[in-house]
């Protein structure tokens, strides 16, 4: 009788282990599928968040991106990567490539200078 309630015992144990640790994989609060940018440090202030390209940020978050997060989508031959640049349409230099899942709370050389972005096979 000793043996169920104990096996019983670590099963809740290790069920409720597991979802803990799936609440709290992401420090981002970005959608699914996206990629978000902020214009604070440690995802806080306003949030833009986009499922494709942008080659111009709205005027809010141009110039003004200080967190970022890439939670977009991978599979065969679908662009997973984030590639962000410092001018409209993609142009000027990279300031930061996320690669799929990658959150990253600051970056002090591609702090307020995005412009734009693209998805990309790569960084």
């Amino acid at each position: 009788m000793k043996k169920p309630a104990l096996l019983a015992a670590a099963l809740l144990l290790a069920a409720g282990t597991s979802l803990t640790g799936a609440a709290t994989a992401s420090a981002a609060d970005c959608p699914s599928g996206q990629f978000c940018a902020w214009e604070h440090v440690d995802y806080q202030g306003q949030r833009a968040n986009w499922h494709g390209d942008d080659g111009w940020w709205e005027s809010y978050i141009a110039d003004a991106d200080s967190s970022w997060a890439n939670h977009g989508i991978e599979g065969p031959g679908i662009p997973a990567y984030v590639q962000v640049y410092s001018e409209a349409w993609q142009g000027g230099h990279m300031t930061l490539c996320l690669a799929p899942g990658q959150e990253v709370n600051w970056n002090g050389a591609a702090n307020d200078d995005g412009d734009s972005h693209t998805w990309a096979m790569g960084c």
